[in-house]
């Protein structure tokens, strides 16, 4: 039997999947892994590369982008490992810590995912907790919140000295177990980027499944590589995704106040970025006013679905 079934997801990132690819070859783990890449319609050279480069792995393509969750969908529907392995295409794994991840799941059956300790390449930590979305984390700032109330919601700031349960886990790495994944029918395919992992630990823990941080498993994360391609329509993504998160676990009222909320602050932020973006000429501070302005554009046009990342 598979111990390990490895769902990578890419997007015109071959260079970075190849990495996470040898990650997981090269790892020094005593388990049998079989290694499924799907490609959301990548029009850089990962058609040729992949195949070419490793034979061994099961290349799934599709002409178009059929979004992070339903794509992890496709992968894990012919998988056959024991755990199932969400990869991202901008991760590597560390020596032995899929080990390590599968060893923690197999004595703790209560267990239903776990998740790493993300690494930026520089050695520094990343934020690999994050709470469910509420009022609170959508409308101030989380930096401040986890310093203010480390217990309530927990991250980077914290160094954990062993396993940690947690609400969710950022997706970057997410080791499942089969029966968990087949209890709650995978992601939510009504996400089309970002939010699918929130989402799907919520339904874990519905089912009464823990969700662990696990900081002995240690996983280099570049961060956004897909995002970074086009950081408008994949801002754009992020809010729908946040509106859909919302509109399925929150009553009208809560929903009234976000947008309001997240309305409000966009059109400070917007106001204050184009002051800064004229008077400082700066490529970064222009960047990121169009991308406010995007964001305007979209909930203007009444937030279509023709808007934001390739279909």
């Amino acid at each position: 039997m598979i111990d390990v079934s490895v769902i990578i997801v890419t997007r015109n990132t071959c260079a970075f999947t190849c990495a996470a690819v040898r990650s997981v070859l090269t790892g020094g783990d005593r388990l049998t892994t079989d290694i499924y890449v799907v490609d959301n319609g990548s029009t850089d050279e990962t058609p040729t590369v992949l195949p070419r480069e490793f034979p061994a792995v099961h290349y799934l393509r599709f002409e178009q982008n059929l979004g992070f969750g339903r794509a992890n969908n496709a992968g894990a529907r012919t998988a056959e490992g024991e755990f199932i392995l969400l990869l991202n295409s901008d991760a590597r794994l560390q020596p032995g810590a899929l080990q390590l991840a599968v060893d923690y799941l197999r004595a703790h059956p209560e267990c239903g995912l776990a998740g790493a300790q993300l690494l930026n390449p520089d050695g520094s930590r990343q934020n690999s907790i994050a709470n469910f979305p509420t009022l609170a984390t959508e409308l101030l700032n989380k930096s401040l919140l986890r310093r203010l109330f480390p217990r309530r919601f927990p991250g980077k700031e914290q160094d954990y000295a062993g396993p940690v349960a947690v609400e969710t886990v950022v997706g970057a790495f997410m080791l499942i177990r089969r029966a968990a994944w087949q209890a709650v029918g995978g992601f939510d395919e009504g996400y089309f980027f970002f939010f699918e992992e929130t989402d799907l630990c919520r339904e874990i823990h519905r089912r009464h499944w823990t969700v662990m941080h696990l900081p002995q498993v240690r996983v280099w994360h570049e961060q956004g590589q897909s995002a970074r391609i086009m950081p408008a329509a994949a801002r754009i993504e992020y809010w729908r995704s946040r509106y859909c998160y919302f509109r399925k676990h929150y009553g009208p009222l809560v929903r009234l106040v976000l947008a309001s909320g997240l309305l409000f602050r966009l059109a400070v932020d917007w106001v204050a970025g184009a002051f800064t973006s004229a008077l400082s000429r700066s490529p970064r501070a222009r960047a990121r006013w169009q991308v406010q302005t995007a964001l305007w554009r979209w909930h203007l046009a009444g937030r279509p679905e023709s808007m934001g990342l390739p279909r």
